[in-house]
This record gives structure tokens, sequence and C-alpha cells, in this order.
């Protein structure tokens, strides 16, 4: 892979339904936080040249972690949505990354991403004219809803939940930001943003425990997750 590739990690949330006194990119799992253990997982992958985490602007906690001094680690400021501050960590980034490169943004929250399923996102698309995304298939019957009454069934077959990192050639992926934001667009994730400009994101299928913390009983799932993702390396 002849071409450079670099990271966004937003990590501006409030975590507000973790009921905590901390955002939960700053809770503790297995005795380091959520957001440590995701940096760590994204820096070993040797050909991410760089990754741009996006921070509230009152983070008290970033300056405990061991990434201060890290030369391949940016500091970025974040903004009130994950959008906001995706596009904040581009324009970052935009006076060392050239239009072409690549970029992968990543949920700070998603702390069991593994080395393998990045490299499979990054030689999967490195050719690719569009880019993509890591996502799963559903397996549940989905319900689709209406005053609490079930209106239809949707196929599930063609039903896929994403995932990230979601990677997309930099420019392509800032100018899509802009203007969505602009035109007030709902962005959920960069897909959606890039969706919105014509395109067709391509799927790859990447691990189930790839999960995202989002309410306190996902800690102990991804505890879980995290050590068994050990014993895989170990043995």
């Amino acid at each position: 892979m002849n071409q450079r590739f670099w990271a966004v990690v937003p990590a501006a949330g409030a975590g507000k339904r973790m009921a905590s006194d901390r955002p939960k990119q700053y809770l503790e799992i297995l005795g380091k936080p959520v957001l440590q253990h995701t940096l760590e997982r994204l820096l070993k992958v040797n050909e991410i040249t760089a990754i741009a985490v996006a921070l509230g602007t009152e983070d008290g906690y970033w300056e405990a972690l061991p990434f201060t001094h890290n030369p391949r680690i940016i500091r970025a400021s974040g903004g009130s949505e994950r959008a906001d501050s995706v596009l904040s960590a581009l324009d970052h980034l935009s006076d060392r990354a050239e239009p072409m490169d690549w970029v992968l943004v990543h949920d700070a929250a998603r702390l069991c991403i593994t080395e393998a399923d990045i490299l499979k996102l990054m030689s999967t698309l490195s050719e690719d004219p569009i880019g993509g995304l890591l996502a799963v298939p559903v397996s549940d019957t989905l319900k689709r809803v209406e005053g609490n009454r079930v209106t239809e069934t949707p196929d599930r077959r063609q039903i896929w939940r994403a995932l990230t990192p979601q990677m997309f050639r930099f420019e392509a992926l800032r100018t899509a930001l802009r203007e969505g934001l602009h035109e007030g667009l709902l962005i959920t994730d960069e897909a959606s943003a890039m969706e919105w400009t014509g395109v067709q994101p391509k799927i790859i299928e990447g691990r189930s425990d790839n999960i995202k913390v989002t309410r306190p009983e996902d800690l102990g799932l991804a505890a879980f997750y995290l050590e068994q993702q050990i014993h895989e390396t170990v043995s």
C-alpha cells in the first residue's frame, strides 16, 4: 500500500447516557481509560501516519493519558456534534495531508477494534474509487414502528450495522462534511455524508465484537471482549 493513511478520532462527547462523573471515553476498563485502549489499537497500525484526536475545549482528562508527546498523536479542537469534531480534525490535518490521501475515522468508544480489521479495511479499499466502512450483518428481526405499533418488518438481509473505522479520501470527506453541515444535513456517520453526495460506500464485514461503549452495561461487555482478544493473541 504505497499510499498515506491518516486517522481521526472524535472524542469531544460528554457521554450523558453513562450517568458518570466524566465523559465515557475516560472511564476505565481493565485499568485503562477507554480512549487509551482505542488509541493504542490505532497506533499498532504502522501504516497510519498520524492520528488527530478531536477533544472538547474543557477536556480536563486528556493530559493524564500517555500520548501528550507522542509524535503520531495530534490534538485538535472538537465541536458540538460528531461531524463538527471530524471536520475540525480534518481541517487541522489539511496542511499535512494530500487531497487523495485516505482518512480513517474511528469512534473513541470503540476500544475493541482489532489491528486485523483495520488492515483488512485499508487493503480492501486501497484502490477503491470511493471508500467504505466496516459493518456487520444484522441478525435480529427488525421492526419499523409508529406510535408503538409495528408497521413493517424490513428484510434484514439488506440491513447491516455500521461500525468504524470508516475510510474515505481526505478531501472528498472534508468537502462532504463541510457542505452537509452547511445544508443542515443530519450526519450520523461519515458514510452518510458521502452518500449524500451521491456515491455508494463499500461495506467490509468486520468483527461483531467491535462494540461502541454507550451505556453502563457496555463496560463489562467491552472488558470481556478485550480479555477474549488477548487470549486469541496468546493462543
